[in-house]
């Protein structure tokens, strides 16, 4: 039953969040993902909608106010010039070490990571969303891509500390 509900409702979705997803500055596959999450919350406690077409449609739009109400919340953090709490230069010179390892361990990370990195570790700060359309992949995956990303960077970086 619910294996026929989505193939029946996946090219609607696919095309409705096709259609908000500009407006809403968000990207179709997000919409979808957040609607195919709607779905299954509405089918654990209510079971499958009595009109599953009118029910999606007002599930992508409502999705698609949603997104646009997280956009306009969204703002970059303040960037301060770094106060080097009168350090001299040798603090300075070993923080650009530092700085320096963590990129050369950051480029020699497998798959998309060194690209999600860097974009996360970008002095513009830019948001998920600007970081998902830079990358090509989809906002909803970042989350899980940083992490696996990091833990990566954490177990190569364990490995140079333990070698020293």
């Amino acid at each position: 039953m619910t294996h026929d509900l989505v193939a029946a409702l996946r090219p609607l979705l696919t095309a409705e969040a096709g259609a908000e997803a500009h407006a809403a500055g968000a990207e179709p596959a997000d919409l979808e993902q957040e609607v195919w999450l709607r779905l299954l919350e509405h089918l654990a406690t209510a079971g499958p909608p009595a009109d599953p077409q009118g029910w999606l449609r007002r599930a992508v739009r409502a999705e698609a106010r949603r997104s646009r109400r997280r956009a306009r919340a969204e703002l970059p953090y303040e960037t301060e010039p770094a106060d080097d709490g009168g350090r001299g230069p040798e603090q300075a010179v070993l923080t650009a070490a530092r700085h320096r390892a963590l990129r050369d361990a950051v480029s020699r990370l497998p798959g998309r990571c060194p690209r999600l990195l860097e974009a996360l570790l970008s002095p513009k700060d830019l948001t998920y969303r600007e970081i998902a359309r830079e990358l090509g992949i989809s906002q909803g995956s970042l989350g899980p891509e940083r992490s696996r990303c990091l833990g990566c960077l954490r177990r190569l970086l364990t490995a140079e500390v333990a070698a020293r």
